[in-house]
């Protein structure tokens, strides 16, 4: 049970997703390491049909330009970002060479 503002829940509280690190491997894909120590695949070619806003990292040089503010991806100073949620649900469970992934 927790309190916040006054209100008692009978869950525990959940934890808040966060982006800890990232980086740019390919053409608008990157490894990015979470809060919960996962480090994931983001291929964003794949999310720019489903999200228009994400139109502007078409451009290379948009895309490399990022930063972490606050456990959050953003680029364009802070005009466009995504939730860490977002982009834990549409990116790929990832091992560097030689580390095994479990199916």
């Amino acid at each position: 049970m927790f309190e916040v503002n006054g209100i008692l829940y009978a869950d525990e509280p959940a934890l808040e997703l966060e982006i800890r690190s990232a980086r740019v491997t390919d053409d608008h894909v990157m490894l990015v390491t979470f809060s919960t120590g996962e480090t994931r695949l983001c291929d964003f070619t794949e999310m720019y049909d489903d999200v228009p806003a994400f139109a502007p990292l078409w451009d290379k040089k948009t895309f490399e330009d990022f930063h972490i503010d606050h456990g959050i991806l953003t680029w364009c100073d802070g005009d466009i970002d995504i939730s860490p949620t977002y982009l834990y649900e549409h990116s790929y469970e990832y091992a560097a060479y030689g580390e095994l992934v479990s199916a």
